[in-house]
């Protein structure tokens, strides 16, 4: 039988076999891996998510292995709008559409958006598996360049003129790949642009919370209102494997397609973990849980600068984030990142390279390093395998212009 496959399934398998490497480096016990955005196991409330979840079965057990609503369950929509509230974004529990992690809301957010050929921001570089899903739609992705301070304003006002996209997406705090964050010069800026077009914003905030040094910006959300969608997850602050995430959105008629799709592909997400979660919030103070993390991460990362400091040859930059999980390097003109991942890998060190971080350069000098799942030691000896590595490859290049 010849199956017939649906034209989606049958582009292109965009940046397939890198993210098929980093997830291989991901799973191996042999290989120190940099390549992931794996969060420290050591965050997980494992006695916490126990008590609350022995809770929620004892008292609520019936209502938490039924199906119920579509939009999630309200008590922790009230806690994720009361939070967004906290910060003067004005929100409420009828604005959230609790997803199974913010991938399927990047999903649904296409899916309701998106027809072939319609066009989209994003930024240079961008998310991996948000530049993977929205391919599935056939979208025309433009691209924006990344400064020290966010999106380059000019470029994406000459972006939005002569293209009028369906949405730009965009994660302002500790952006993944880079690490970088939007001042508060280019959040406004931003916002003038939004507001003053008909393109929408997708604010992606998955690292938010992980602040570990300088001062919280103004959420976009709030500088642009309902022309704004605002994503956010679990995974990265409680547990990545309960799969919760959510959308903020405050236009009613955007927000009822949001449900209307979701309603169709699954009926709801895991409720019963949105109980337990839901629990665990009341019973203990995310705040303090949060403190915790930040405090790890903050140590995790300032150790990898200071062995990149001590390891790494001249030429080689990096970015210093202020949160989140990520760090992202630039090597030495005339080299290139894939190369350098395939011969770290073989050296028991992984890396993600930069190319798949972008909608159409290949042969970047660019990579991505994750700092927060690995222990001291381990990053000590990465660090010093890849400085090794990168000093061959400089030695290489120098000879072979020599005997040119």
């Amino acid at each position: 039988m010849a199956i017939r496959f649906a034209d989606r399934m049958l582009r292109e398998d965009f940046q397939g076999e890198f993210m098929k490497l980093i997830m291989e480096a991901v799973a191996s016990d042999d290989i120190i891996s940099f390549a992931g955005g794996l969060p420290n196991p050591l965050s997980f409330p494992v006695e916490d998510i126990r008590r609350a979840t022995d809770k929620v079965l004892a008292e609520h057990g019936v209502q938490a292995l039924q199906y119920s609503a579509v939009e999630g369950y309200k008590p922790l929509r009230e806690f994720i709008a009361g939070r967004y509230r906290a910060q003067g974004i004005e929100a409420s529990a009828d604005q959230i559409l609790i997803t199974t992690g913010s991938q399927q809301a990047l999903d649904i957010i296409a899916a309701v958006m998106l027809n072939e050929g319609d066009a989209i921001i994003l930024e240079k570089p961008s998310y991996l598996a948000a530049l993977q899903l929205f391919h599935f739609y056939g979208p025309k992705v433009l691209s924006v360049d990344l400064t020290e301070e966010g999106a380059d304003c000019e470029q994406l006002a000459q972006l939005i003129e002569e293209h009028h996209p369906k949405f730009f997406y965009a994660i302002p705090n500790f952006q993944n790949p880079t690490g970088l964050t939007y001042s508060e010069k280019v959040r406004h800026k931003l916002a003038g642009l939004i507001n003053a077009s008909n393109t929408l914003f997708v604010e992606d905030n998955p690292y938010g919370d992980l602040r570990f040094s300088g001062s919280p910006k103004t959420p976009c959300k709030k500088l642009m209102g309902d022309q704004c969608v605002l994503l956010g997850t679990f995974s990265k602050t409680v547990s990545p494997g309960m799969r919760l995430g959510w959308i903020c959105c405050s236009d009613p008629q955007l927000y009822q397609k949001l449900l209307d799709y979701k309603q169709v592909v699954d009926l709801h997400s895991n409720f019963f973990c949105q109980m337990v979660l839901a629990q665990y919030f009341a019973d203990y103070r995310v705040e303090d849980h949060i403190a915790r993390i930040t405090q790890l991460y903050s140590h995790q990362a300032n150790f990898m600068m200071d062995c990149m400091k001590k390891y790494f040859p001249a030429g080689v930059e990096y970015t210093r984030p202020e949160g989140g999980m990520f760090l992202w390097v630039t090597l030495p003109e005339g080299m290139r990142a894939v190369e350098l991942s395939r011969r770290a890998v073989k050296r028991g060190v992984a890396v993600a390279a930069g190319d798949p971080f972008y909608e159409e350069e290949r042969g970047v000098r660019t990579f991505r390093m994750n700092y927060t799942n690995c222990a001291d030691e381990d990053i000590r000896k990465g660090i010093r395998m890849l400085g090794e590595v990168i000093s061959q490859m400089q030695a290489e290049s120098a000879a072979s212009k020599t005997e040119a």
